[in-house]
């Protein structure tokens, strides 16, 4: 069953997604790979939540300089 719903978009937005159109088979589309990609960063960050809930449960909650470290080690500029 479709459903159609209205949304308001300023000449910046209507310009992203005639571009995103042009690439996703249609305004419909896009707006559906959008709203795929939103579900699953979601899921990708409630999945992280859970798993830094358990890992504090387990092991406490995380050491700054440990964090500060792999941070350092994982996400520098190299």
């Amino acid at each position: 069953m479709s459903e159609t719903t209205t949304v308001r978009l300023n000449d910046e937005e209507r310009a992203l997604l005639d571009e995103l159109a042009a690439v996703y088979g249609g305004r419909s589309g896009a707006i559906k790979h959008g709203l795929q990609m939103l579900a699953q960063d979601r899921n990708r960050r409630l999945a992280l939540a859970d798993f830094m809930d358990a890992w504090s449960a387990e092991s406490g909650p995380p050491d700054p300089e440990g964090v500060a470290a792999m941070r350092k080690r994982f996400f520098s500029d190299r």
